[in-house]
């Protein structure tokens, strides 16, 4: 299984998991909708408009203790080998760096729950969790021992090919454990690529600082009798104009890509167009602040989880399952994002889906948090599309079910 992936092209290829089949600008939600009563994946207690995000990413406080271990589960933890100081490319304030990282599995095992702890949270923006096969890792390893210091640049996914996402963590989301008998499964031999975004905006002109981040890792046996887990991404376009207050050169979309492209590289660059490609007939979709997109599933399976990302200019979010169908209803909700809070939200019951049902995400942005935001103030006007840096967006909704079962 390919490895689905926060940012870039990567998810528009959803390791043959999710297909885009339509999406565009969604005119029918108001700009911060009320949470759905059906949805049991909504906040029992919305934050206000981005209130914590307003103070830019969160603070150094004590991660909370382990659960306890359940039956025939094992911690392994793991620590960047040295601390690194993360450095951006000229012109770009967000540097993306893995980091190989060896679980020690002699025999096959289930990821069952995992806690991401950062070291220094004034940098780390969220990190991802790959695990790679014996031969996958060869590659990887290469690549560290090529590239100057620890780790490797990974812009947009995790630098080498046929990586499975087990495991991630954005502000706010601390370990986050299923009651059901699933888990993610990781082979014997394998290792695990940490996925970094350091981002550097609150540092600009001033001393960078270091990050030795550690993460915990909750196993249990291969023969366990549990589920394959799988995380799937829903992902949607991102067509923001600057406000009627903002002008500039990258207020025009065509700068804006292209300067896209000289921070990330030509596969951020392409992004924008891959995904009116598959969202839109290869058209963008009209500029505005709400966008939708939609896939079909591609096999029965059951839903247990759901998480939403966004940047700094995220206003709200929300994962449907068959729209405007029959049996609709909102499995993620949540009308006031808040950056500093993303954590995975299980579903109050597990939903059972169909081949060919249809899930929706629709995400708001609001262009005009760049004047509000202290990590933003004094950022340059653009017009936004979809791209890995802190002042870029996305519109991510993260869904961790079973397919088949």
């Amino acid at each position: 299984m390919k490895t689905t992936r926060w940012s870039g092209l990567a998810a528009l290829a959803l390791a043959g998991a999710l297909v885009v089949t339509s999406c565009g600008r969604d005119t029918s939600t108001a700009h911060h909708p009320t949470a759905s009563p059906a949805s049991p994946a909504s906040p029992a207690s919305p934050a206000s408009p981005g209130a914590a995000a307003h103070s830019g990413h969160g603070t150094n406080a004590a991660p909370p203790p382990a659960a306890p271990l359940r039956d025939g589960e094992r911690f392994v933890n793991l620590t960047l080998p040295k601390p690194y100081t993360p450095a951006a490319p000229p012109g770009a304030t967000d540097e993306y760096r893995c980091f190989l990282l060896d679980p020690g599995l002699s025999a096959p095992a289930f990821l069952t729950g995992n806690q991401f702890l950062p070291q220094n949270t004034d940098l780390v923006h969220h990190a991802i969790v790959y695990a790679v096969d014996q031969g996958a890792a060869e590659k990887a390893g290469t690549l560290d021992a090529s590239t100057p210091g620890e780790g490797w640049t990974c812009f947009g996914d995790a630098g080498i090919e046929d990586g499975t996402w087990i495991g991630h963590w954005a502000p706010g989301a601390d370990e986050t454990l299923l009651t059901q008998k699933v888990g993610h499964p990781v082979a014997a031999g394998s290792r695990l690529v940490l996925q970094v975004h350091y981002n550097l905006l609150a540092v600009q002109g001033g001393t960078t600082g270091s990050d030795q981040s550690a993460i915990r890792l909750r196993f249990a046996d291969g023969a366990s009798k549990l589920t394959a887990l799988e995380t799937s991404q829903l992902i949607a376009p991102i067509e923001l104009p600057c406000t009627e207050r903002e002008s500039g050169p990258l207020c025009d979309r065509d700068a804006a890509v292209e300067d896209l492209g000289r921070r990330f590289g030509d596969q951020a660059k392409e992004a924008p167009a891959g995904l009116a490609e598959m969202c839109n007939g290869g058209t963008p979709p009209p500029p505005g602040d709400t966008q939708h997109c939609e896939v079909p599933l591609p096999a029965d399976g059951t839903i247990y989880a759901l998480a939403g990302h966004m940047h700094l200019l995220g206003r709200s979010i929300k994962v449907e399952l068959n729209p405007g169908g029959p049996g609709e209803r909102a499995l993620l909700d949540i009308p006031r994002y808040d950056f500093d809070e993303q954590a995975i939200r299980p579903l109050a019951k597990p939903v059972t889906v169909e081949k060919g049902d249809r899930l929706r995400v629709t995400c708001t942005h609001d262009a005009g948090l760049r004047a509000m935001l202290p990590a933003l103030k004094g950022s340059t006007p653009r017009y936004v599309v979809w791209g890995e840096g802190t002042g870029d967006e996305m519109c991510l909704g993260l869904v961790l079910w079973t397919p088949g079962a």
